[in-house]
């Protein structure tokens, strides 16, 4: 089996991006994209999922997610990239050039790019898949803007969720913390912020149980941990922030995982296996934005190229 220059997993912003700079280069990158069934690992990521994306570069009015996302996966496969879109279900590493198998199909390959991004926690109700991107998001970052003068909440008890809640202050008109316990997880400093802040109102011993709206989201419904009674909150925006799991299952045992599971890098987007780079969501529990993710793309991309100068 000849092996390919580049393998890439995962076509999110990072996977897409380090396509295009492997393909500009003539590494005739081949990109195993996901499969569409998938919510955790469809192709073109997290940004399948969003409606408006007002926020990255070059676009004045906005762009769609998943037409932003399209685009880029043409742009790469106009410079020469191939796709299969499936899912990666094993690799290794140990030895090179590397496998990646899809089932029983076998992929070898010099270099190897980790994009596989990483997934946010839901709340597991049927009506978000349907409303995340028209009322729902888990990035306040992303999509505060939209909620100017709105009443919404944030659920979460977490760091997280109290910065989400703080930051979303800047636009809405009352943010509603919704949280499970009837204390927070988060650190002391940001309750201190989030308590010292007139426009966030607590809602103890609560969880989401229901969303209401068809087109777009018109409240949530609560119910009391405690005596399981069940009320209405009239919001027109739900952030989830209960955290983020990075897609790294098909890695653990092969490269070095963080305490949270992300992947370790450095310098660079280099792993601690030689010949293999992470980029995107899955080596960066941070910024999580599709910019930065498209950054570290460009980089995994440059690494890889300069590293198959140095090695073949």
């Amino acid at each position: 089996m000849t092996p390919h220059d580049v393998l890439i997993i995962g076509s999110g912003p990072a996977g897409l991006t380090a396509a295009i700079y492997a393909a500009r280069a003539n590494l005739n990158p081949l990109v195993i994209e996901g499969e569409i069934s998938s919510t955790s690992d469809q192709p073109g990521g997290q940004l399948m999922l969003t409606t408006e994306v007002e926020n990255f570069p070059g676009f004045e009015h906005g762009v769609q997610g998943p037409e932003l996302m399209t685009t880029m996966r043409a742009q790469a496969a106009r410079f020469g990239a191939e796709f299969v879109t499936a899912k990666a279900t094993r690799v290794d590493l140990s030895d090179r050039p590397f496998g990646v198998w899809i089932e029983n199909d076998e992929y070898r390959a010099k270099g190897l790019i980790v994009s596989t991004g990483a997934r946010s926690l839901m709340l597991g109700l049927e009506e978000e898949r349907r409303l995340i991107g028209h009322g729902v998001s888990t990035c306040a970052t992303c999509d505060g803007f939209f909620f100017r003068g709105q009443e919404i909440a944030v659920v979460g008890g977490g760091d997280s969720a109290l910065e989400e809640a703080t930051f979303l202050t800047k636009f809405a008109s009352k943010v509603t913390l919704v949280h499970r316990r009837d204390q927070l997880r988060a650190s002391k400093i940001m309750q201190d912020r989030a308590r010292a802040n007139p426009k966030i109102e607590f809602a103890w011993n609560k969880r989401v149980v229901n969303l209401n709206g068809t087109d777009n989201l018109q409240g949530a419904v609560l119910e009391d941990t405690i005596t399981g009674e069940q009320s209405d909150l009239d919001v027109t925006g739900l952030f989830v922030a209960i955290g983020h799991v990075p897609n790294t299952d098909l890695f653990k045992g092969q490269l070095a995982l963080d305490d949270q599971g992300y992947i370790v890098t450095g310098p660079g987007t280099r792993t601690d296996v030689d010949g293999v780079f992470a980029c995107g969501d899955v080596q960066d529990h941070t910024y999580r934005q599709a910019i930065t993710a498209a950054g570290s793309g460009c980089m995994a991309a440059i690494d890889v190229e300069r590293w198959l100068e140095a090695h073949h």
